[in-house]
């Protein structure tokens, strides 16, 4: 029998495959209906800034979550999982650019706005953040409008002020005054957390769960975007570029505060055991079904790159 970790990693690397193929096909020359032309430097860009590896964890989320419910709802989970991967990608395109994190690497090659130039690194990530509101408003996404409008919501919230792109502000605001640990946890729990809850609430809208499930799977997807976090800013400490296929300890060179920084290595190990064990049990009530969500949660806590 297959263990639970091993069908995790093939599960992992089956879905990339898949999200990666559907993202290329999103990501083709052909225009869409009342699209007028793709311009070619510009989809180049946007390309190199989203096919390029990954592990694609935010579209196994989705689809992970969608599975808990059976089966036939593979096919609108993994073209919501494509849209989510727009924003996330967008969002490393435009937190690369100078006026932001500044980086030149990103998945071990130049980030955009160094293969290509500021301004179509810009128009790159605004072409990603309205792509992912086009893939989920399609008609080839196989659901009820009302699923649809409640995915839009709940992505437009994740994403926008209240969530990553209100995260990023805060980060940026970390750099000029230290924040005290409630404000290190909020500044995460948007900037990271917001996309990985919604990708673990989007499984059960895409599913028309139940207020319940949706409940449970939006409180494991806050529990592990908080351990994500925490796993990252331990190998920002820990790791190196070769290993992360990105700069790492910038956070401490630029004075941002993390909660590793505040508590330590060995704290911040411990609370990542804890967490794990929280996101466990909220899976509690769909046995075994939840075994592959509750290795991700393993894997989150204790990745290395």
């Amino acid at each position: 029998m297959t263990s639970p970790s091993a069908l995790f990693r093939q599960r992992l690397q089956s879905n990339a495959v898949a999200v990666e193929a559907m993202l290329a096909a999103l990501l083709s020359a052909d225009t869409q209906a009342g699209e007028i032309a793709r311009p070619e430097r510009l989809l180049s860009a946007i390309r190199h800034g989203v096919l390029n590896g990954g592990k694609r964890l935010r579209p196994f989320l989705v689809m992970e979550t969608a599975a808990l419910f059976g089966e036939g709802f593979t096919a609108p989970a993994l073209r919501v999982g494509a849209a989510l991967e727009c924003i996330h990608c967008y969002s490393l395109v435009h937190d690369d650019l100078p006026a932001m994190d500044d980086d030149d690497l990103r998945r071990g090659q130049p980030t955009v706005h160094i293969a290509y130039d500021e301004a179509t690194a810009i128009l790159a990530g605004d072409s990603l953040l309205t792509l992912a509101f086009d893939i989920v408003a399609a008609p080839e996404t196989m659901l009820a409008d009302r699923l649809k409008t409640a995915l839009v919501l709940s992505l437009a919230r994740a994403a926008g002020i209240g969530g990553m792109a209100g995260g990023q502000a805060l980060d940026l605001a970390a750099e000029q005054k230290t924040p005290d640990a409630e404000g290190i946890v909020t500044l995460q729990a948007m900037k990271t957390g917001a996309l990985i809850r919604f990708a673990c609430e989007a499984g059960a809208i895409v599913a028309d769960a139940d207020v319940e499930a949706r409940s449970l799977l939006r409180r494991y997807g806050e529990t592990i975007g908080l351990a994500f976090q925490l796993a990252d800013d331990l190998l920002d400490l820990t790791s190196d570029a070769a290993t992360m296929g990105k700069a790492t300890g910038k956070d401490a060179a630029r004075g941002k505060g993390t909660l590793v920084a505040l508590y330590g290595q060995d704290w911040a190990e411990e609370r990542l055991n804890e967490l794990v064990g929280a996101a466990e049990a909220l899976l509690a009530p769909f046995g075994e079904r939840g075994a592959i969500l509750v290795e991700t949660a393993r894997f989150v806590a204790n990745r290395r790159s």
